[in-house]
């Protein structure tokens, strides 16, 4: 008996590393002497230089920010590995890049940063803040345009200069980008929520748009629960697990504040937070809103508008992933290689396959690319 086609199979949150000197060369000139940048400390290890100040975070590791495949706990040791050592080809050359999907078995990537989640928080000039997201955006569309049928580039977008988010977003979708990043982190954005009336105008664009927004981790060197960490390695696994929770936060203040009932045709997408989650934050938030209705401008469960306007992308090594979508039903996941970071790996739309194999057919063609291709509007077969 023939196997049934899964069909097309959709990388919906992989990365790239950006060439060192990205910001350098596609940088307005007038920020060039404020560009991101690799420079070297006293010891000789790399940093990551934002607005001329260094990202301690991942002072001497740059290696880690890449590393797939490669040993992570040497990736680790400051001043051991550069960045250059943690980058390869496939995260920096759209012609590697394409072959490294064509071994994994992927059709289609819907891409994002590296160093690009790394310098929200640390910049606070509004202006350079759209200037990096703008320098970074131009070099990934000309990266994506090798082949505009499988790469599709996601833009960046910082909420810091509200009306220059709204001229970035216009402008990114004419160049053919198919959904923006924002940072969840409340310092990224000026501390301000999402329904302050300076955002009116970028939600109304990227609903109009129909640019769907999608929340991914950020790194910094003082994150949103800092309190919880001390200053040794012991915390390393405390802080990696934890780049989920401000995700986490920014979906469940989008809902909270009532963002998908002021602006109901907006899409969002919830990223690198894995999906096994969500059934039961949905059925919590569920319960919480019926004696909380009277203090919320919601008109509907929370579950409900998460139906109508969310999806949540997977990680191809969790183990409940078609209990949940059984569950919860297939039209509202996603996933995710996250290629070519330090806790990605090979083989994995192979392992997504099998971790979803339980379903019927039309719902992991669903899973694997059909909502993605729905979702951002790509222009598959065209």
């Amino acid at each position: 008996m023939q196997k049934e086609k899964l069909g097309p199979v959709v990388d919906a949150d992989g990365h790239i590393l950006e060439p060192a000197d990205t910001w350098l060369k596609y940088i307005e000139p007038k920020y060039r002497d404020r560009a991101v940048r690799i420079d070297h400390d006293e010891k000789g290890w790399e940093v990551l230089m934002f607005d001329n100040k260094p990202a301690e975070v991942v002072r001497g590791t740059l290696g880690a920010l890449g590393g797939v495949g490669m040993n992570a706990e040497e990736l680790l040791i400051p001043g051991r590995k550069t960045y250059a050592d943690g980058c390869p080809l496939g995260s920096y050359d759209p012609k590697a890049r394409l072959k490294v999907m064509d071994e994994e078995g992927i059709d289609i990537a819907l891409l994002y940063p590296t160093i690009g989640i790394f310098w929200e928080g640390w910049v606070q000039d509004p202006q350079l803040a759209t200037a990096y997201c703008k320098a970074y955006n131009r070099w990934l569309v000309d990266f994506c345009s090798h082949d505009k049928k499988r790469l599709f580039p996601v833009a960046h977008v910082s909420l810091l200069d509200p009306e220059g988010a709204v001229e970035e977003t216009i402008r990114a979708k004419k160049d053919g980008c198919v959904g923006v990043f924002l940072s969840p982190d409340m310092v990224a954005r000026g501390w301000k929520h999402f329904d302050d009336p300076s955002f009116v105008r970028f939600w109304e664009t990227v609903q109009d748009l129909q640019l769907p927004v999608g929340f991914h981790v950020i790194v910094r060197d003082d994150p949103s629960w800092k309190e919880w960490v001390r200053k040794d390695t012991d915390f390393g696994l405390f802080n990696f697990a934890f780049l989920a929770i401000d995700v986490m936060a920014a979906f469940t203040q989008m809902m909270s504040l009532a963002m998908f009932e002021k602006y109901p045709r907006l899409k969002c997408s919830v990223l690198e937070t894995g999906a096994n989650w969500i059934s039961a934050w949905l059925d919590r938030m569920d319960h919480k809103y019926i004696p909380m209705a009277s203090r919320t401008s919601l008109k509907m469960k929370p579950s409900e508008y998460f139906y109508r306007q969310c999806l949540v992308s997977a990680d191809p090594d969790e183990t409940m992933t078609a209990q949940v979508v059984e569950h919860l039903g297939p039209d509202y996941f996603i996933w995710a290689s996250d290629y070519p970071h330090i806790d990605s790996s090979f083989g994995v739309a192979k392992e997504i396959k099998e971790r979803i194999a339980s379903l019927p057919i039309a719902s992991q063609r669903k899973l694997l690319g059909e909502n993605a291709i729905r979702f951002y509007n790509l222009p598959v077969g065209h």
